[in-house]
């Protein structure tokens, strides 16, 4: 049965629904209201640094080996068997002290018959200068010949000889029957012995009895390519680049640093011919003997400094498609100006830039992805900084590695 309603009632339904439609045609403007203002259309606030050139150290790092300060095998120079041995292996010796004894009674035996010729040949050269000086006078006289008196004077002086020769074996008989003491050519740390009491040694032999090595200081030999150093070289003295004293810091094979520093004390005037590769040797104290010979380990340090360099937070450096490296600087009409920059290698938190930028250039590093290139932005200083410098000198590279772009 169908449900009649009267005007007025039918008035009363209608209220309700315009106003609902008119909410819902309202609730649609405003969302289209909502969707036509973009996010991005207004001019966009973007957080800027401004760099100037500071001092950086150019720092690498490369892999090297631990070689001993002192080495040293401990040989035999003479002939016999060992009768003694003084030391224990593996302790600390001091330079001359007793490490084995060589059987010296044939050296002692001959350094006696030496001395023995000595006082013959001394006694010898008494008689005949007597006998020469007898024959001076009567010579004059010409009671004997003057043959004989030439004579005479000969033998004197060839008895003269004979006591240098005599003496001469008697200090190289002395020096061998010192030998048969074998001591320590260097004070270091000895190694085990290859040769046991009753071993039968000679002054030829090719095998050493020991070898001592001194471990404090110690080198560290480190390899560098020949083409980079030849770069390195030529570099000096241009854009602000000047030499500086290498400190070197070291990380050990487990990944550990080692607390002491060393300097680079030389080059190499040669390059490997099988590595091309120029061996630069650094120097640390080891006072504790961490080191040990032959160990690798990975030296940092800086052979250079750029002087004219910028220091620009990762956080503004970017890289396109090709892996140039660029950066977003506020120019004077406050515009969003890219730029490619050189920044081959980070040092801490900063990329470390030798190309593309002035001093005072303000570069763009929060808000970066709401700006396209010459886009107007509204610049404020960067809360951490306004001014990026490094302490002049700076060698100690936090995460400073050799990045290179692209």
């Amino acid at each position: 049965m169908a449900t009649r309603f009267s005007t007025r009632q039918r008035a009363i339904l209608l209220v309700p629904a315009l106003a609902l439609a008119a909410c819902s045609g309202g609730g649609e403007k405003a969302q289209g209201k909502g969707k036509g203002g973009q996010p991005g259309q207004g001019t966009p606030t973007v957080g800027y640094v401004v760099v100037q050139p500071t001092s950086v150290a150019m720092t690498t790092e490369l892999s090297g080996r631990t070689a001993a300060f002192e080495s040293s095998d401990v040989r035999p120079q003479v002939t016999g068997i060992i009768r003694r041995r003084f030391f224990t292996e593996g302790t600390l010796v001091k330079k001359g002290q007793p490490l084995y004894e060589i059987d010296p009674r044939l050296y002692r035996a001959a350094t006696n018959e030496a001395q023995a010729n000595l006082q013959s040949a001394r006694a010898n050269q008494q008689a005949q200068n007597i006998l020469a000086q007898r024959y001076k006078p009567l010579a004059e006289m010409e009671a004997i010949s003057k043959q004989d008196y030439t004579n005479a004077l000969a033998t004197s002086r060839q008895a003269t000889a004979s006591v240098a020769q005599t003496r001469a074996a008697l200090e190289t008989a002395q020096i061998n029957l010192k030998f048969t003491t074998v001591p320590a050519p260097i004070t270091g740390r000895i190694g085990r012995s290859l040769f046991t009491v009753g071993a039968l040694v000679s002054a030829t032999q090719t095998d050493p009895l020991a070898q001592i090595q001194r471990l404090d200081p110690m080198f560290v030999d480190i390899q560098q390519s020949s083409g980079d150093l030849l770069a390195l070289r030529r570099s000096l003295g241009r854009n602000g680049i000047v030499a500086t004293r290498a400190e070197v810091r070291l990380t050990l094979e487990d990944g550990s640093e080692y607390g002491a520093t060393g300097t680079v004390q030389f080059a190499e005037a040669l390059v490997n011919t099988e590595t091309g590769t120029v061996t630069l040797r650094a120097r640390f104290p080891n006072p504790q003997g961490l080191l040990l010979p032959g160990m690798f380990v990975q030296a940092k340090f800086a052979q250079a400094i750029n002087q004219r360099a910028f220091l620009v937070p990762q956080a503004g450096v970017s890289r396109d498609a090709k892996g140039n490296a660029t950066v977003y600087v506020v120019d004077a009409n406050n515009k969003a100006v890219q730029k490619n920059i050189r920044a081959d290698r980070t040092q801490g938190a900063f990329w470390v830039v030798t190309g593309g930028l002035n001093p005072g250039d303000k570069i763009i590093t929060q808000g970066l992805s709401k700006i396209a290139p010459n886009q107007d932005v509204k610049p404020v200083p960067e809360n951490t900084a306004q001014k990026i410098e490094a302490p002049k000198g700076d060698t100690s590279g936090g995460q400073s590695s050799q990045k290179k772009a692209g």
